[in-house]
């Protein structure tokens, strides 16, 4: 996903707005989009790995100079090392984009996670009258996207057709095309939700047709 610090184009947007209202015609279901550029801000994160790094090197480089038979005072030792923790830190802090470098996998795609549980319940999602709300959501710093769906849609579909809407709409970020992304997973979504929850004659729109950036 190489998008992480450019909004969205109001016609990507319009296009996006038109796909949710077209897939909405087909199912009583109700999408909702929402991509974020980063879902945290991972400083500490990043500043724990690296602290702990420079602790970590300090031991062999200690038996390295000890090796070669050069001798360095203690304060001057400890005073090295703050320093380099203080250099680190500093360029964390100038250079957002750095800490994600130095964060696990596993702890961008948690903090993307519990965003996109957050925005299921900040954007009132999961409040819709029949329990049909779905949320896809991408965070493009962490290369992450996902699929939220109500109660009353995880008894009918199956995970593995979320994950394959999932795989389509991340294919088309990595290639610099998130608003095709989106609306190929809107489609894809409208027409799981057609299947278990078919449009209806007094069905009213209970959630805005458009694409969230945050």
């Amino acid at each position: 996903m190489k998008r992480a610090h450019h909004a969205m184009k109001p016609e990507e947007h319009a296009r996006i707005a038109a796909a949710i209202r077209e897939a909405e015609t087909k199912t009583a279901g109700e999408i909702y989009c929402v991509v974020a550029r980063s879902s945290g801000s991972y400083f500490f994160p990043a500043a724990c790995f690296v602290l702990g790094a420079i602790l970590l090197l300090s031991l062999p480089l200690a038996l390295v100079l000890e090796y070669w038979w050069i001798s360095l005072r203690l304060p001057v030792f400890v005073a090295a090392q703050l320093l380099a923790a203080a250099t680190a830190l500093a360029l964390l802090w100038l250079a957002p984009a750095s800490r994600l470098w130095f964060v696990p996998r596993r702890v961008r795609y948690r903090r993307a996670h519990e965003n996109a549980l957050r925005q299921f319940i900040a954007r009132n999602v999961h409040i819709t009258a029949s329990r049909t709300g779905v949320l896809i959501f991408v965070s493009l710093a962490e290369r992450y996207a996902s699929v939220v769906a109500d109660g009353g849609i995880n008894q009918h579909v199956p995970q593995h057709a979320w994950d394959a809407v999932i795989r389509d709409l991340v294919g088309h970020a990595s290639r610099d095309r998130l608003a095709d992304g989106f609306v190929s997973a809107i489609g894809a979504v409208g027409g799981l939700l057609a299947v278990h929850f078919p449009a209806r004659a007094d069905d009213v729109n209970e959630l805005d047709d458009h694409l969230i950036e945050i």
